[in-house]
């Protein structure tokens, strides 16, 4: 049934339109905040190619660390504010356990060796359960977080947020409905990904920003490669498959949960995003 059918019907006239129109304005502000929230994560993530900054890592007192703080943090803050109207108490309830899963996970994975990430968990979480919006504040807020204990994520919170954006996208579309589909997903994003932070592993940090990941590329480097390419190539090598792995375990969690508690998610119920039939709307 439609969200129109539950409405009462209008008592006056033009108030059928007048509310099209409020609703029409509502969205129009919505994407305007949505595209200057990418906007801003997106400059950032250019200011710290051109610049290098190599003194980001040292923490949060040099200028371009400020910036990077400033910048991702703005466009986080703009993805919530366009995605707030239709997010639920639950999703924001959420986020916070979204945010810690995703910094642990990561910090423990840092620690092994092993040229994988698993940072992402939580964000495609909610991106399966919110959207691309809420997915994309979320990977920029799991950065910003994270830099407070480890300086060296910050700069890759346009890749965090790509992620989640992207994730968000596939939920859409109906890739969570197959589970097979769901780690391809995540491949593919895992490519998109890999793409985009390997120039800041590259020049900002000569890619030697993780243990196992630094490794892969300093194979590379011994082969004769270029920084860019050996980054390049040890990207398109880790992201993928990392993500795949995440994604099939974000798909895991969800489905794991009664479907009474995704069901009380508006994107979940809109775009049909899990297998099945869409249970009855919870009582307000």
């Amino acid at each position: 049934m439609s969200q129109q059918s539950l409405t009462l019907p209008a008592t006056g006239p033009g108030s059928g339109a007048g509310s099209a129109a409020g609703t029409a304005k509502a969205q129009r502000s919505r994407r305007l905040l949505e595209l200057a929230g990418a906007a801003a994560i997106v400059a950032t993530y250019v200011f710290l190619v051109l610049t290098q900054p190599a003194e980001i890592a040292n923490g949060p007192a040099s200028f371009a660390a400020l910036v990077a703080l400033g910048g991702f943090l703005l466009g986080a803050v703009l993805l919530i504010a366009a995605a707030l109207p239709v997010l639920p108490t639950s999703t924001l309830v959420l986020m916070p356990v979204a945010l810690v899963l995703n910094v642990v996970l990561g910090q423990l994975m840092g620690t092994t060796g092993l040229p994988f990430y698993c940072d992402a968990i939580g964000t495609v979480l909610i991106a399966i359960l919110a959207g691309p919006a809420a997915g994309a504040a979320t990977g920029a807020l799991s950065s910003i977080v994270w830099s407070f204990f480890n300086p060296t994520v910050l700069p890759f919170a346009a890749g965090a947020a790509l992620i989640g954006f992207l994730a968000g996208l596939a939920a859409r579309s109906g890739l969570f409905r197959r589970f097979y589909l769901a780690p391809v997903a995540g491949f593919l994003t895992g490519i998109l990904a890999g793409v985009v932070s390997a120039p800041i592993a590259a020049f900002v940090f000569g890619g030697t920003s993780g243990l196992g990941t630094g490794a892969v590329v300093s194979a590379f480097r011994a082969m004769g490669d270029t920084l860019l390419a050996a980054v390049t190539k040890q990207a398109l090598i880790s992201d993928p498959m990392d993500k795949a792995i995440v994604f099939a375990i974000a798909a895991l969690l969800v489905y794991a949960l009664p479907r009474r508690t995704t069901f009380r998610f508006p994107f979940i119920r809109r775009f049909r995003v899990l297998a099945g039939k869409t249970a009855a709307a919870p009582e307000a």
